[in-house]
Order: C-alpha cells, then structure tokens, then sequence
C-alpha cells in the first residue's frame, strides 16, 4: 500500500465528445485511446491545443497523460482533452486554477450544432425560391 500511485481523474467535453483523462506522475507521454499523441491527433494545431496547460503550468515533463475519448471530430476531441487536462492539473495543485483560468482553459466551449428546422435545407439555409 506504500507504493500507491496518485492518480488524478478528471472530465472534459466540447461539442459532441467527452474525454476522460487520467493524469500520471510520469516523464510526459500523451496517449489517447491507447495511440500516442503524434498518431492520434494527426493536425499539429490539435497537438499543440491539448499540450497548452502542460505548458503554461511548466508540467509538460512531469505527467504522464491517459485519455479516452468518444464521440465528435479531431478538433472537438482536442478541445475536450485540454479541457480535461486542465481540470485535472487543478487537482494536482489549486494554484494553477488562477493561471489556467485566465487563459480560458477552463470554460466548457458552449457552442453546439445547430438542429436541421423541418421545412428547410439545413439549420439556416432555406430551399430554394421560385417565383415560377
């Protein structure tokens, strides 16, 4: 029982996905649904999104990261991670929730789809007009 791993677990959603994060004492490797960073998020925006409150809190080689993730595209999943790192990072030390706050990493993302209205072609666009 003396050599118990701290863990820290925390959510982060955006969009339509939902990641669930575990954060690690570790040397700083990143995996997502069993895949590393580098073969997940294939985008280099993606990457650097996810790795942002490691940077700003100087724990980018401190934690290792294990994430899954569900649902939505690259970028909504992205920002779901970040979302979960950073709440997770609050676990670990109050201090930064200042700092990550500031930045904006703790606001869940509100925006949704809009849903398709019936009698049109999407949730803005309308059929076109004839007058013929």
């Amino acid at each position: 029982m003396a050599d118990q791993i701290t863990k820290y677990s925390a959510v982060g959603r955006r969009k339509e996905s939902v990641a669930r994060v575990n954060l690690i004492p570790g040397k700083g490797d990143i995996v997502v649904n069993d895949r590393s960073i580098d073969r997940y998020f294939l985008r280099e925006t993606d990457r650097i999104i996810v790795k942002q409150p490691l940077a700003l809190t100087n724990n980018t080689d401190k934690y290792d990261i294990r994430a899954i993730i569900r649902g939505g595209g690259l970028t909504g999943q992205a920002g779901a991670l970040r979302l979960g790192i950073s709440r997770a990072l609050i676990l670990v030390d109050a201090a930064y929730k200042d700092l990550l706050r500031k930045q904006g990493f703790l606001t869940r993302d509100p925006r949704m789809k809009e849903r398709k209205k019936y009698g049109q072609k999407g949730a803005r666009k309308r059929f076109q007009w004839t007058k013929r």
